[in-house]
């Protein structure tokens, strides 16, 4: 087995540990604001490929194209429907927050 070495590449290291050559962390950019509402756009599109997907694999297996299983798509539908359950929950969660501060005395 022939085993070489690379020279070590101080900048490539300091760089990937997010550091300067000095050993003071690089200066980001902030971070977008967007937060909950972001994420809660994200998942909801996640959730809403994952059904898409369920239902193509059903037209799929209606039919009878051998490229695609009936464990697979059983599966994916399985996937979207958790997602989905989990999305729901969270809105629930939100709509009872929402009832339960404008519900409060101030």
């Amino acid at each position: 087995m022939d085993l070489k070495l690379k020279p070590f590449d101080f900048d490539a290291a300091v760089a990937r540990a997010g550091l300067t050559r000095q050993g003071l962390p690089v200066a980001r950019a902030a971070a977008p604001a967007g937060g909950f509402a972001t994420e809660m756009n994200r998942a909801l599109a996640d959730v809403s490929r994952m059904q898409g997907e369920a239902q193509r694999m059903q037209r799929e297996v209606t039919l009878d194209n051998p490229t695609v299983s009936l464990e697979e798509t059983m599966v994916a539908m399985q996937k979207a429907q958790l997602g989905f359950q989990a999305t729901l929950a969270v809105r629930n969660r939100l709509v009872q927050a929402y009832t339960d501060i404008m519900n409060m005395q101030v």
